[in-house]
């Protein structure tokens, strides 16, 4: 998919928004950010946490007109005011496709977006009925009821109820709507979704935003590590304590 069918081609930071005390200036990814460029229709944020992966894909979701706890661009409600400045600071470079539909799904906050939905249906929405299934069940079922072609997904940690065999799910999902001209910006530690191939992983990790293979991911590392030498792992890890 060429960038310009994208419908986030790329953003620029005007630094001169964002107060000289704000922590974000204390965010090595994210004070070293200018701008940033998106070439695949799936792109992934990886790093530690506290790295500001979560940060930046809040404020690309704000400025692309989604409510910041989450949910379609028609969701308005708020529970807590606690999005950053960096929203406001943020420009969006828009791509020729264009469509309202999309949605921002963000595992810390989603018993708030189900709550939201339960009183939208009382006014005539669809019932979705989140609350009435477990979290995993809600969360694919998200994916299942909103992801289509050519909308604009934000996602951030969506394999937090996952079982593996449901990221695989969720994986075919993204996969299916990506063909079809849909665009994903996932935050994710989940070494199965990051194996979507063709898709560009950006770590956030030592500095400026950079691109990194799969192989290269902790994810990776870490699982491959475990999965190989389970024992000599939980041998070293349990002689320290």
């Amino acid at each position: 998919m060429p960038e310009t069918s994208l419908q986030i081609r790329g953003l620029n930071v005007k630094w001169d928004m964002i107060d000289r005390d704000s922590y974000l200036r204390d965010i090595d990814a994210i004070s070293s950010l200018d701008s940033l460029d998106f070439h695949t229709p799936v792109t992934f944020f990886v790093g530690e946490n506290g790295s500001g992966k979560s940060t930046l894909l809040e404020a690309i979701a704000v400025a692309a007109g989604f409510n910041p706890e989450g949910g379609t661009k028609n969701y308005r409600f708020s529970t807590r005011d606690s999005h950053s400045e960096l929203c406001g600071a943020l420009r969006l470079i828009r791509g020729t496709s264009r469509t309202r539909w999309g949605y921002f799904l963000r595992a810390e906050s989603f018993y708030n977006v189900a709550t939201a939905e339960e009183e939208y249906a009382r006014m005539g929405g669809a019932p979705h009925r989140y609350h009435a299934r477990s979290h995993g069940e809600s969360f694919l079922a998200i994916a299942q009821d909103n992801f289509r072609g050519g909308g604009l997904y934000l996602l951030d940690e969506p394999e937090a109820a996952l079982s593996p065999r449901r990221q695989l799910t969720l994986m075919l999902e993204i996969v299916r709507c990506a063909k079809e001209h849909a665009q994903f910006i996932i935050v994710t530690h989940s070494p199965i979704l990051l194996a979507i191939p063709g898709a560009e992983i950006l770590s956030f990790d030592s500095g400026p935003l950079r691109p990194i293979d799969y192989e290269e991911t902790d994810s990776f590392i870490v699982t491959e590590m475990f999965i190989r030498d389970r024992k000599l792992v939980l041998k070293r890890l349990l002689e320290d304590e």
